[in-house]
């Protein structure tokens, strides 16, 4: 079952916008893009150990680049805002 919740949940997302919410008790991950909101806050508490409020979900379009004058477009990416409840943390740099 828990290899279920290590292909939900793909990477952290450290920027400097997911480093002001951590002061709200949020982290942000990067996620499949199949996954629903109940999956990842199961994954979540299952993984880390702590208690999940609420989950917020977007996706990112990918956009179309240039390399080398060669066009090419970037992937969709779907990220999950999760919400802790008080007094759980998680440190994302120490990683998993």
């Amino acid at each position: 079952m828990t290899e279920k919740h290590y292909d939900t949940l793909v990477a952290p997302v450290i920027t400097e916008k997911s480093t002001i919410a951590s002061e709200n008790n949020q982290i942000v991950f990067k996620v499949a893009k199949t996954a629903t909101k109940p999956e990842i806050a199961e994954a979540v508490e299952r993984l880390f150990k702590v208690k999940v409020t609420a989950v917020n979900t977007l996706v990112t379009k990918g956009k179309s680049k240039r390399f080398r004058g060669r066009p090419y477009r970037r992937s969709d990416v779907k990220k999950a805002i999760v919400t802790l409840a008080e007094g759980h943390t998680i440190d994302v740099t120490t990683g998993l």
